[in-house]
């Protein structure tokens, strides 16, 4: 863990770029390679883009704080599937929107009020895909993590099918949640910092009653849950024993809770065994994974400086560039 840490102290996030470039081969991807730092300044197609997406944002935010876990679940669907080209935006009875586990899926409006004031100042020229990227990295930022590079220069997907889409269960295991993180060219160390991100925002019930009351179909609660803890939990999530049962939302970091307020206490919960989702606290079960967890338990800034490369490598995954796609005037429609 020592070579984490150094790692991350070579980083430079509140500066003029994340990667230094002694660095900058080895942790850029050939995604990342194909993306621009403030590309529509660069070529001269809307030189203000990213300031008018975060002017938007803050508006939003002042009145909506809901709305930075909603954009990093939206970034994360749309990344994590077919690549971050914008196809979770589009609608449609059976686009990515429509699958089960996009269910509850928020932040449509912010994106399209955005898209709305950057196609009145230069229409046809800003994506979806990096409008979602930029905002959702602002929004995050007011949250109270760091104000990472966004590389810009994706174009929108053309398709969006709800039979694409294979998130996985929030019930897995270490073994099989590494594996779906490495089919998208991502590490062990974006995996422990990319769940970090879910210290805000909320979940339905029907994700945790499963630790609360069947752990691995036994019957009985998850053994490794807090006592305490999982009163708590079960007060708020009673068990399902009928069809149409309500599915009340609790909050995914109950120390943050209405806040959402982006800190490392979700790594603090983990140690304790304080974890809403199973999935959380599978990084206990592994060396690498449970050394991570202790190190940003400690350190929020090591935290904040590893999320701002892992949000920088998801954010660059299978995107479309130059002749691909298209650039859509309206993010829940094709041209």
């Amino acid at each position: 863990m020592v070579m984490i840490h150094i790692f991350l102290t070579a980083m430079v996030v509140g500066g003029v770029s994340l990667f230094p470039e002694t660095a900058e081969a080895t942790v850029m991807g050939p995604s990342m390679q194909k993306l621009t730092w403030h590309y529509y300044k660069v070529y001269n197609t809307c030189e203000n883009a990213e300031n008018f997406v975060r002017h938007q944002v803050e508006i939003f935010y002042k009145n909506d704080k809901s709305i930075a876990p909603k954009l990093l679940r939206l970034l994360y669907s749309d990344c994590f599937v077919s690549g971050c080209d914008a196809s979770v935006l589009l609608e449609g009875p059976n686009s990515e929107r429509m699958a089960p586990q996009n269910r509850g899926l928020g932040g449509f409006v912010l994106i399209d009020k955005i898209k709305i004031v950057l196609e009145q100042r230069c229409p046809g020229v800003v994506s979806c895909a990096d409008i979602l990227n930029l905002a959702t990295r602002d929004a995050v930022h007011l949250a109270g993590a760091p104000s990472y590079p966004v590389f810009t220069g994706r174009r929108d997907g053309l398709t969006s099918d709800k039979h694409t889409v294979d998130l996985p269960s929030p019930s897995i295991s270490w073994n099989q949640a590494m594996s779906y993180f490495k089919s998208r060219g991502l590490s062990v160390l974006d995996m422990a910092t990319l769940l970090g991100s879910h210290s805000m925002g909320r979940t339905h019930c029907s994700y945790v009653v499963d630790r609360l009351y069947n752990y691995n179909k036994t019957g009985k609660p998850s053994p490794t849950m807090n006592k305490y803890f999982l009163s708590e939990m079960a007060k708020q999530c009673p068990p399902r024993t009928r069809k149409g049962q309500t599915d009340p939302l609790v909050y995914l970091n109950p120390d943050s809770g209405s806040n959402h307020s982006f800190t490392n206490s979700f790594y603090s919960r983990i140690l304790s065994n304080k974890s809403v989702l199973e999935v959380y606290q599978q990084l206990l079960y592994n060396v690498d994974t449970k050394q991570i967890s202790k190190e940003f338990s400690e350190s929020f800034e090591d935290f904040r400086k590893s999320f701002a490369l892992s949000m920088s490598k998801m954010g660059a995954i299978n995107v479309l560039t130059k002749t691909e796609g298209e650039i859509r005037k309206d993010c829940r429609r094709r041209n």
